[in-house]
């Protein structure tokens, strides 16, 4: 498949025009024309060039890409290596991220309804989801979590109610999204990160909050956006989820 071509179905199938994003996303680095071994994977780190080039790919599409709003523009230290990596190798380098986290279908944030049985009933912001589930405890839905990622969240809950049912979510680093999500009327909230402060306002706000890890509540949908280009273009594509514990 030809490269730009490649970028093309990605951005009609995660409809990329519509969203102003802080990080281009598309084809941010050219490489080979013709497109034969996908690499996926979360973010475009040295260990996941290097392993991409032990499988001999020629493309590598990521959810963390590079070129982002706030970052220096020169070429130093680790972004030098990783573009020479690239450059030299002469590989595709694709990168989604808004799109990819708000899809309905193949988004981050689907993905983690879909795998905690979340019934999605619409948006509180464009990439803050909520939804409602079948009335369980916060502990219970704790434990759900931890089995179906393989890892166990932070879970604050100190003056909440026992029970919960409407729950409100953001991939990645959406703990600033809180109070915003309380006001809309939610029991829990469920983000990757966590920060200092977010302890004191789930406290004080009386709610279900859990912290299950950025790249844990983002590998899904690149994930899936690689299989849907396996399935629907019969193109070789290979997810490596590097180890990241934040």
């Amino acid at each position: 498949m030809n490269n730009f071509f490649l970028e093309n179905i990605i951005n009609q199938k995660l409809l990329t025009h519509q969203y102003a994003d802080v990080v281009p996303n598309g084809l941010q680095i050219q490489g080979s024309k013709i497109v034969k071994k996908i690499i996926t994977g979360v973010t475009a780190c040295q260990k996941l060039l290097d392993i991409s080039l032990s499988y001999n790919a020629d493309t590598i599409i990521v959810h963390h890409g590079y070129f982002w709003k706030n970052e220096s523009r020169y070429i130093h230290n680790i972004q030098r290596k990783r573009l020479k990596t690239i450059l030299s190798n002469n590989i595709n380098l694709y990168s989604w991220h808004l799109p990819l986290d708000i899809h309905p279908q193949l988004g981050n944030n689907a993905q983690i309804a879909k795998k905690l049985n979340i019934c999605i009933k619409g948006n509180i912001l464009p990439y803050v989801f909520w939804g409602v589930i079948k009335k369980t405890t916060g502990f219970k839905f704790a434990k759900k979590i931890e089995k179906a990622y393989k890892k166990r969240p932070i879970h604050l809950y100190e003056n909440a109610s026992i029970y919960i049912n409407r729950i409100a979510w953001c991939s990645g680093k959406g703990q600033g999204f809180i109070k915003k999500a309380y006001t809309f009327g939610i029991d829990a909230f469920l983000t990757g990160e966590i920060s200092e402060e977010t302890i004191h306002i789930a406290r004080e706000l009386g709610i279900h909050f859990f912290a299950l890890g950025h790249h844990a509540t983002e590998k899904d949908g690149i994930r899936y956006l690689g299989k849907w280009l396996h399935k629907k273009y019969n193109l070789d594509v290979d997810f490596i989820d590097v180890y990241n514990p934040a």
